[in-house]
């Protein structure tokens, strides 16, 4: 799409506000979900061009969770578009309050490569259930699942309500110049930054998902066997190229050895014997990535792991043993490399995780339930589980997002519709009487009352 097209097709969603009807909303959020069902087998050779994902981690991890946002938007968009009732003083005698739900217009939605159609479709149905139109912003890294959104957009809307703009990093920085109504933005930490302060020119509100370094804690009561198969599941999805990944493990010192064992026999049965031959295991997404995640294995300090298949962009999964001055807890690991770290009480690994940059996630393996309070007490992070990992952000009843370094704002379900949406407050005065007590000239009697009505 031409950079003219666009500017006039944004002009015309500013203008003909199209998806203001809750009832056209749930119309195109039906028609959205039979025509991915029409696209599904497209979509699943998509994201195994892009990301060698199988059609069962395709449908789990990517179509399935947009499939289940659209439903759940589909059954509610009535209820959450209603104006409320919210009562009201009796300063504000004779009146009602109302809170009434209003879409913020045209929304910028930017998504990334790891999860190419989950991430993008997820925050596009949320908006389009708030009355938005929308302007796609998809990876040009994942390039086959961008074109196949592309023809899903095509065929599901008009253009004054959803278009998708392919491309780059000039495409990134051309859109971020335009007056959107509000930005929605996932991906890294550095980018964030950069919409954040493109947004703040023009005062555009904004969502921003990133990620960071999400710890995984085992304390010495976990089931160990139990954890090492939650912890594998959720660090070698999508080759670790997951957001809410476990980028580390922090164990107590004394069941490190156990759950190490636990973690390579999960390994091997979630994986087969030979990783890097298994056709349902992912790879990186591009070189730039292979050659970055590959830096960090150090042969001298692999526990599990450490080969790769360069010609095929994989990268085995891999267990490092480690501490917080290696060059892998320097920053996000972002693919299958899970370093190993230890600790020699509770209390050291809280106050360690509070004074890192804040996660998206944290999990937290343990039978104490004093310890568990404690953990989700004390330690700052976006969301995250007790005794398992990833699995809430497969939910359309809890909001996901970050908090801090790992975002802000928050999506899925409830949560994303008001995300997109403005709550114009509103009193309704009536007109058949005028309480004097607010206009002067003031006296005593009149004080009184005030003070009576507004404690």
């Amino acid at each position: 799409m031409e950079r003219q097209e666009i500017l006039n097709c944004i002009e015309i969603q500013k203008k003909n506000n199209a998806l203001l009807d809750y009832k056209k909303r749930i119309k195109v959020l039906k028609k959205l979900y039979n025509n991915i069902l029409l696209l599904k087998n497209d979509i699943y050779r998509a994201l195994k061009a892009d990301l060698n994902k199988s059609e069962i981690e395709s449908q789990t991890t990517e179509v399935g969770m947009v499939l289940s946002e659209i439903s759940y938007m589909i059954k509610h968009i009535k209820k959450f578009s209603r104006p409320k009732n919210v009562g009201g003083s009796l300063i504000h005698f004779p009146s009602k309050s109302w809170s009434i739900p209003c879409p913020y217009g045209c929304v910028l939605i930017m998504s990334p490569w790891n999860y190419p159609f989950m991430l993008s479709l997820d925050p596009l149905v949320d908006a389009i259930s708030a009355g938005n139109s929308v302007v796609l912003k998809p990876s040009r890294y994942s390039s086959n699942t961008t074109n196949v959104i592309q023809k899903l957009v095509e065929m599901t809307f008009e253009k004054d309500e959803v278009i998708v703009v392919s491309g780059g990093r000039e495409e990134n920085a051309f859109l971020l110049e335009q007056d959107f109504d509000y930005i929605f933005y996932t991906g890294s930490t550095a980018v964030g930054k950069l919409v954040m302060q493109k947004a703040s020119e023009k005062f555009t509100p904004v969502t921003l998902e990133m990620g960071g370094k999400s710890p995984c804690i085992v304390d010495k009561t976990a089931n160990i066997p139990l954890s090492a198969r939650r912890i594998v599941f959720g660090k070698f999805l999508n080759c670790g190229q997951t957001c809410v990944a476990p980028d580390f493990v922090y164990c107590d010192k004394s069941i490190k050895d156990r759950l190490v064992e636990e973690l390579k026999k999960q390994i091997t049965i979630q994986y087969t014997d030979d990783q890097l031959a298994n056709e349902d295991y992912p790879k990186m997404i591009n070189q730039k990535h292979f050659d970055m995640v590959r830096s960090y294995i150090d042969k001298d300090r692999v526990l599990f792991g450490g080969n790769v298949d360069e010609e095929k962009l994989k990268i085995q999964p891999t267990i490092l043993d480690s501490d917080f001055d290696r060059l892998e807890m320097s920053q996000e690991v972002f693919g299958p490399i899970l370093p190993i770290v230890t600790f020699d009480n509770l209390d050291e690994a809280i106050a360690k995780v509070n004074s890192m940059s804040t996660p998206l996630a944290l999990y937290y393996f343990s039978e104490d339930k004093d310890s568990q309070s404690k953990v989700k007490t004390y330690c700052k992070f976006g969301g995250g589980c007790i005794n398992d990992t990833i699995m809430h952000i497969a939910s359309s009843t809890l909001p996901f997002g970050g908090l801090k370094h790992s975002g802000m704002g928050a999506y899925h379900g409830k949560a994303g519709f008001d995300t997109f949406t403005h709550y114009k407050s509103i009193i309704d005065k009536k007109t058949w009487f005028d309480m004097p007590t607010r206009y002067q000239p003031y006296n005593d009697a009149k004080y009184k009352l005030i003070k009576f009505f507004m404690k």
